[in-house]
């Protein structure tokens, strides 16, 4: 079928008189009481459309009966909503693409989605996604919203990006529209009252007519709306009046909890194993409570929903709950915001150009860019300045919380931002520092760190929007200083033995003092105090001699006079606090004051951060321990904790539980014990730490980095060996099924201090199976046993094994001799990487007997690991 004409037309001769003709690019919006009343006006267009040789899509997504006959002759693109916004815009945008201009479209009543996505705020961002790319394509498209369902939110965008605009209501089995909006058109009656009769629409030319016809109807759409309750605010106004119910009586709890699935739905996840979980702790009452505390509509973001899970949790199943726990002042950002701001910035279509590694990483940095320089809407700022107001100038901490982030089987730890804001200066400065950290948060979702995970992950069609957790930042203020006591991460299921008195089904817990950046980040020039649950004072390092070389030695701190994040000597911290009980958190060197006397030194400050008072006098050993068993055995899964500690007495203190996650480990199990092999042929030998999951296998390649070479490269050489590295372990083959790769080197793996080792990013190595650090930097250098870190986070989710190697140490092997003469196959993968050659060595086993087998063993329960010929 050919198109007859150029021009188009609604199938009724008369509407098309009245709008003065039906102009390329024209999206026609009906406002109407009933979807048969939009019906009416859907059918002739098609008709006529395909009469004229157009091609029609009609885009089904809505609960109500369908706009055209099944035997349509129109295209049918079926879609759930419930795919999400993100997807479910896409596919759209992308059938779009695909017919090409001059199409017309029809869409099922867009009331129907605001039921699915639980938010009129949805609504009106996918109108102002998707209407104005119908108009650049010289299409025509039919729309309709249900009048008196929706706030301004759905209606705002409509009435602004909509061509024509027409409200459409039956009186006495009289048909009438009013067109309230006909761009780049006019005529002395087109936007006077019509009663349809037939394909005809005439003016109502009588006034007492034209008052008896309209006077039950809204004069403004914008007025109305913005008193009128959309979808979220009506079923909330609902669940309310029910409660109130049934305290008079009128109402059961069983009418209550019937709107229990959907309120979770809306806020909470839409993840059946979440939902399982939230729907056995979270009472109607919580999930209201919770609404009272947010600043926008949308779900809650992982981050949120784990911290608020975890807490109604300990306060059903912890028996301390009252006695132990801090209670938490948050307040919530729901996703719904995000794609807003997204949309009015005109951002989201580029978010969305991630189905290649290329395309995805395209204009994303001026995508981040623009995030951070568009505005909010006013009636957004003033929530965020009515949320400031309550904290005052109490430091608070802007957390990222999106869909996707601290679910099950991912993590995304450290791939967004979080800010600190330590919330000094006038109510304008506070409020502009808090715009610019949510602002970064929300730019963090287009980072190469983060869509580099997603691709890996296989998330990249997976709806992602971003939350926000605004909490008050646990601690007290000493001086100009505020800090907690303590900080840590806890992790239900010890991955690293270290002892054969630790029990792993104990849990361990990663201890620093003060803020808990450096319990969670990696820290390269300091050290943490790990922790067996178990066995609290039998300490992970494994060196002889002063264990206290290894305590930490910085702590950071929010700067109230500075109004900053930074960090200090913990002599510095201890110094500027007046009201800091010390000694119920670090012990006094004695070798170091037994020195000072010997020289003659006054005032030495010989404290050393070690815990063990705490550790072995008090309950919390006990109580970290419970907190973590019932966390696991409600999730049934093994569980991530952070939290921070303060005491008011030795024996007294609160924990404040900030987040809890899934925690995806592959618990190490016996594997086959490989033949004994002399130690001429062991190439590396580990007596622990050895953590992941235990293994036997072949390998394919190992890539070494020579130490005595790498320490005298210059830092910028050293960046480039950790581009060829990413390279290397990043070759077609490495995709392979059965393909096995193990990296060893000097010094921490993933540094950002060259001098300390290779800073390779955790995207550069993540097709890696084993993760060997050898001690050769420094000797001052201990590989950091990083459990409960970001980067440990990574090892797990990409099931690696890590292993560091003392060499010289009792019982460990590093065979530098077969390191360094096996056939280096540098230069067959990388020709260009010439300069290196004598740095990295690519060792593979070879039919030619040049390179002999290479077979890795790893018994993590036993702290064994092996890599032999």
């Amino acid at each position: 079928m050919t198109v007859e004409s150029t021009i188009f037309s609604t199938g009724l001769a008369g509407l098309d008189r009245v709008l003065k003709g039906i102009l390329s690019g024209d999206n026609l919006t009906f406002h109407v009481d009933r979807v048969d009343e939009y019906a009416a006006f859907v059918e002739p267009f098609c008709r006529e459309s395909l009469q004229r040789g157009r091609h029609v899509v009609y885009f089904r997504f809505g609960s109500h009966p369908a706009l055209l006959l099944a035997d349509t002759s129109a295209e049918v693109v079926a879609l759930s909503p419930e795919i999400g916004f993100e997807r479910f815009t896409y596919l759209i945008h992308q059938k779009i693409d695909e017919v090409g201009p001059g199409a017309c479209y029809i869409f099922d009543c867009l009331s129907s989605l605001a039921a699915s996505w639980f938010s009129d705020l949805m609504v009106g961002n996918f109108f102002a996604l998707i209407c104005p790319y119908l108009h650049e394509n010289d299409t025509i498209a039919y729309f309709a919203f249900i009048r008196d369902e929706h706030s301004f939110h759905a209606t705002t965008p409509i009435v602004e990006h909509a061509q024509i605009l027409i409200d459409v209501f039956q009186r006495e089995n009289r048909f009438f529209i009013i067109p309230k909006k006909v761009k780049h058109r006019h005529s002395t009656a087109m936007y006077m009252l019509h009663e349809r009769r037939g394909d005809d629409f005439t003016p109502v030319v009588h006034s007492s007519t034209v008052t008896t016809t309209m006077r039950d109807v809204s004069w403004s759409w914008q007025d109305a709306a913005s008193y009128q309750r959309g979808f979220w605010s009506k079923t909330f106004l609902q669940v309310e009046e029910l409660l109130k119910a049934v305290e008079a009586g009128r109402a059961t709890r069983e009418e209550v909890n019937a709107f229990k699935p959907l309120l979770l739905k809306m806020m909470i996840s839409r993840n059946p194993r979440v939902i399982e979980l939230a729907d056995k702790y979270f009472e109607i009452e919580d999930l209201l409570r919770i609404r009272g505390r947010m600043l926008a509509t949308g779900r809650l973001g992982g981050k949120s929903v784990g911290m608020l899970l975890a807490r109604a949790i300990l306060k059903k199943d912890f028996s301390r709950y009252a006695d132990a726990v801090e209670e938490h002042d948050s307040f919530f950002v729901g996703t719904d915001l995000f794609c807003t701001y997204l949309v009015s910035d005109g951002s989201w279509w580029m978010q969305q150009r991630r189905q290649s590694e290329e395309a995805m990483l395209q204009g994303a940095e001026d995508a981040r860019r623009r995030i951070r320089s568009a505005q909010f809407p006013e009636h957004i700022l003033k929530r965020f300045f009515d949320m400031l107001n309550h904290f005052g100038q109490a430091p608070i901490i802007v957390r990222s919380s999106s869909l996707l982030e601290d679910n099950f089987g991912n993590a995304f730890a450290g791939k967004y931002d979080s800010v600190f804001l330590p919330n000094q200066g006038n109510p304008e400065q506070r409020m502009e520092a808090f715009v610019s950290a949510v602002k970064k948060v929300f730019a963090s979702t287009l980072s190469r760190e983060a869509l580099l995970y997603r691709k890996k992950r296989g998330l990249l069609e997976r709806d992602e929007e971003m939350g926000l957790l605004v909490q008050r930042v646990s601690g007290c203020m000493d001086g100009s200083f505020f800090y907690p006591h303590m900080a840590g991460v806890g992790l239900s299921f010890n991955p690293y033995i270290w002892h054969e008195s630790i029990n792993p089904e104990a849990g361990m817990v990663r201890l620093v003092f003060g803020l808990g950046t450096r319990a969670v980040d990696r820290s390269d020039d300091d050290y943490t105090r790990l922790v067996a649950l178990n066995a609290p004072l039998r300490r992970a390092e494994l060196v002889t001699g002063d264990l206290n070389r290894f305590a930490q030695r910085k702590v950071d701190v929010l700067d109230l006079d500075g109004n900053s994040l930074g960090y200090c000597d913990f002599e510095t911290v201890v110094k500027h606090s007046q009201n800091l009980k010390i000694h119920w958190f670090a012990s006094r060197d004695a070798a170091v004051e037994e020195f000072a006397r010997h020289r003659g030194h006054q005032n030495v400050f010989s404290w050393v951060l070690d815990f063990d008072r705490l550790l072995e006098e008090t309950s919390l050993v006990s109580d970290l321990n419970a907190v973590l068993a019932t966390l696991q055995n409600a999730y049934d899964y093994p569980v991530e904790v952070e939290f921070t500690v303060n005491f008011f007495s030795r024996e007294e203190y609160r924990i404040n539980l900030v987040q809890c996650r899934p925690l995806q480990i592959h618990r190490g199990g016996q594997v086959s014990i490989p033949p004994a092999a002399p130690d001429n042929q062991i190439v590396v030998r580990c007596l622990g730490p050895v953590i992941g999951r235990s293994r036997n296998v072949s390998l394919s390649r190992l890539i070494y980095v020579v130490p005595s070479e790498y320490s005298q490269l210059k830092t910028a050489q050293r960046f480039q060996v950790a581009e060829w590295i990413g390279k290397l372990t990043h070759m077609p083959d490495t995709e392979q099924e059965g393909f096995h790769q193990m990296l060893i080197g000097p010094g921490r793996w993933g540094t950002t201090t060259p001098s300390l080792g290779v800073p390779v990013s955790f995207a550069q190595i993540n097709t890696v199976e084993v993760l060997c650090e050898i001690v050769a930097m420094s000797s001052s250098l201990v590989p950091d046993v990083s459990l409960g870190t970001h980067f440990f986070n990574e090892l797990v989710e990409a099931d690696m094994l890590y292993m560091a190697v003392f060499p010289g140490r009792a019982g460990a092997i590093w065979n530098q001799t077969f390191l360094d003469s096996a056939p280096n196959q540098l230069l067959r993968y990388a020709p260009e990487a010439t300069a290196f050659s004598q740095v990295i060595r690519v060792i593979e086993p070879s039919e030619d007997g040049k390179c002999c087998h290479l077979s890795f063993y790893a018994n993590a329960l036993n702290q064994e690991a092996r890599l032999f010929i």
